[in-house]
């Protein structure tokens, strides 16, 4: 009986791509694979017969004989295809499924090095501390590797063993009607190993529970939501393992006086009405002492001053940020009846004068004025 053309059989064209031929494959495996159609010939023949194209046209040698001289260039006695047997479901949809159940390497193979897990820390500092910088003890209850053992999990003078359930693989293979899965050990839990004679410290895990001190070193300029890494500090995962590392999340407290935003440092600060009049020589506080601001005469509340450099040096370097200074204008507060009397004669003064005092609320009535008329029209 003379063989169906390869390409028809996979039902793909002669300039198809890779890719293409191993679509149609899988389609027609998982048509006709034998663990599917347990008591069908014919659907073993179309399996076999589709494994066989596939194989030949996959192969760049023997595409390019058969291209040439038809199945003759890939007969068997002259060295060409050999076989087409029924493998297994799940090798052929390894690449898919592998990724899913745990697979994806072929035959086993030993799991990647387990690690720990990772910590975090929660760090509240002043802003003082964080715009300076500053070293931290902090305690952190966790897992450490056991000093009796050296982590290993095995009692002193004894070690662990080739785990007898995978060979030291970490991987076992499951096999569940078509599907084959491989998944970690049950019995070593994916290490290849087991211990017969614990750590009497321990029990075998490798880690005791302990409270450890480190110290931190807090950069200068550090931020809310800034995080610093300590790597190797975090929790150790037992025998064959390494630890995790441990992040230390940073929270700077509100300020009585500063607000930060960014670089910069932002405060308010109240002055009379006589100095806002009459300008004046103020003390303004920094995080580091105290500085003059002069204020000029007829200031306005909430005109903002800048102090350059007086603000906050970025962690990673660059110009320092400035503080920035609004003032506010405090009206008195529990004036007796002379006081009272002496503001209105003032304001009764300030009203007959033919010079205008307060251009701002001159402008706004104006505005007012207009905004009715147009209402009104």
């Amino acid at each position: 009986m003379s063989k169906r053309d390869y390409y028809e059989v996979l039902g793909v064209s002669k300039g198809a791509s890779d890719q293409e031929l191993k679509k149609a494959y899988r389609r027609l495996a998982m048509k006709y694979h034998p663990d599917r159609n347990p008591d069908s010939s014919e659907a073993e023949e179309k399996f076999k017969e589709a494994k066989e194209a596939y194989e030949v046209l996959t192969n760049e040698q023997k595409r390019h004989a058969y291209d040439q001289y038809g199945h003759a260039g890939v007969d068997q006695s002259q060295g060409g295809f050999h076989g087409a047997g029924a493998e297994s479901f799940s090798d052929i949809f390894g690449d898919v499924f592998g990724d899913i159940f745990g697979g994806g390497q072929r035959g086993g193979g030993r799991q990647r090095q387990r690690r720990g897990a990772d910590l975090q820390y929660n760090l509240e500092l002043s802003l003082e501390d964080a715009v300076k910088g500053i070293k931290k003890q902090i305690k952190i209850p966790t897992y450490v590797s056991c000093d009796t053992c050296d982590g290993s999990g095995a009692k002193k003078g004894s070690s662990s063993s080739t785990c007898g359930t995978c060979k030291g693989v970490g991987q076992v293979r499951m096999q569940q009607g078509f599907f084959s899965v491989q998944q970690t050990c049950p019995t070593c839990h994916g290490q290849g190993t087991v211990i017969k004679d614990p750590c009497g410290s321990c029990s075998g895990q490798g880690r005791v529970r302990k409270e450890k001190t480190l110290s931190v070193k807090i950069p200068a300029g550090v931020d809310t939501g800034d995080r610093i890494r300590l790597t190797g500090e975090g929790e150790a995962g037992g025998p064959g393992s390494v630890p995790g590392d441990l992040y230390v999340q940073v929270h700077v407290k509100e300020h009585s006086i500063f607000v930060r935003e960014g670089d910069n440092l932002y405060c308010e600060m109240p002055i009379s009405f006589i100095t806002a009049c009459l300008g004046g020589e103020l003390e303004v506080p920094t995080l580091e002492g105290r500085v003059k601001l002069k204020v000029p005469e007829e200031t306005q509340t909430g005109r903002m001053f800048r102090l350059r450099g007086k603000g906050i040096s970025p962690m990673r370097g660059g110009m320092r940020g400035d503080l920035m200074c609004r003032v506010i204008v405090e009206t008195p507060v529990n004036l007796n009846k002379e006081q009272k009397k002496m503001l209105q004669e003032f304001d009764n003064y300030l009203q007959g004068s033919k010079k205008q005092h307060s251009p701002k609320s001159s402008n706004w009535w104006e505005g007012v004025k207009n905004f009715w008329d147009e209402m009104t029209n």
